[in-house]
């Protein structure tokens, strides 16, 4: 089966390459390879590829740089998926398009259910929420997947800011009323690849199993590191709140999302801490050998 990926080189793009099945034959482009901002573009190469899968791993997700980059926001989160799901149904390709739990505001008092109604809070959200509208309104057989708080050994995300941070100062403060579900890029590839190999459509969730506060996922990825010696020495690790640290786009409190439609398809996901744990040993394999 040809399966063509976007994003090639992003933290997802990576995994999904490093996990792909036997007897995949696999198209990966980076930005160089196919500009997203250009249908005509994305038209031609599905035309000329004739994938069987279209898993869309690109997207603008500099989340407070949105709020000034809106054009561009909209442009590779809302207009480039259409476009992909466009040339999808019209060569007789199925699209798996990667989204996000930022398009819901964060009051539920319980993980979001994919069927629950979006809401979000930025211009990231609201391009991202865009971007499932127009897939599935362009192709109706499309597959959705939501995923949260995505971390890998290559690439830049939390995880890699936090060891940066706790070898360099003193102390670091982390916010602790912001919850949500950390999400192993290599756990999610994995995931979409079986998601792939099932006839699912419409939109699912997937992240790692378990719930945290970024606090907690600081707090665990000190720990983590420790044991691993990717750190010499521990910080204080102290738990501010979201209005001790402004941003230019607001997040929401609580993006735990629900999974049993997932769970029931492919099996449980592993704990995020179990995830972690994995990752830290790719990153020290990758930079000490």
């Amino acid at each position: 089966m040809k399966v063509l990926v976007t994003g090639a080189a992003g933290q997802l793009g990576q995994a999904l390459q490093r996990s792909a099945p036997a007897g995949v034959d696999l198209v990966a482009l980076d930005r160089a390879g196919l500009d997203l901002a250009d249908p005509l573009a994305i038209d031609r190469v599905v035309a000329h590829q004739q994938p069987a899968l279209i898993i869309n791993a690109a997207a603008y997700t500099a989340v407070d740089k949105a709020e000034s980059e809106p054009v561009l926001a909209y442009r590779l989160n809302s207009e480039a998926p259409a476009a992909l799901a466009a040339a999808a149904a019209r060569h007789g390709a199925r699209l798996l398009h990667v989204s996000t739990d930022f398009v819901f505001d964060g009051r539920n008092p319980e993980p979001y259910r994919p069927d629950h109604p979006t809401a979000p809070l930025g211009v990231y959200g609201a391009s991202k929420q865009a971007g499932e509208a127009a897939v599935l309104a362009a192709d109706p057989g499309a597959l959705i997947v939501r995923t949260a708080w995505v971390h890998a050994a290559r690439g830049n995300n939390f995880v890699k800011t936090m060891l940066r941070l706790m070898a360099e100062r003193p102390e670091v403060r982390v916010v602790a009323d912001q919850i949500g579900t950390p999400t192993h890029a290599v756990s999610l590839a994995r995931a979409l690849w079986a998601l792939a190999a099932s006839e699912a459509c419409g939109v699912l969730h997937f992240t790692d199993a378990g719930v945290a506060s970024w606090y907690d996922f600081a707090v665990a990825i000190q720990e983590e590191a420790l044991a691993l010696g990717l750190l010499t020495q521990a910080v204080p690790v102290r738990p501010i709140t979201t209005a001790d640290y402004p941003t230019p786009a607001r997040r929401p409190a609580y993006s735990v999302l629900d999974k049993t439609a997932t769970t029931a398809l492919i099996g449980p996901a592993a704990h995020w801490r179990v995830e972690l744990r994995a990752m830290l040993a790719m990153l020290k394999e990758q930079t000490h050998g």
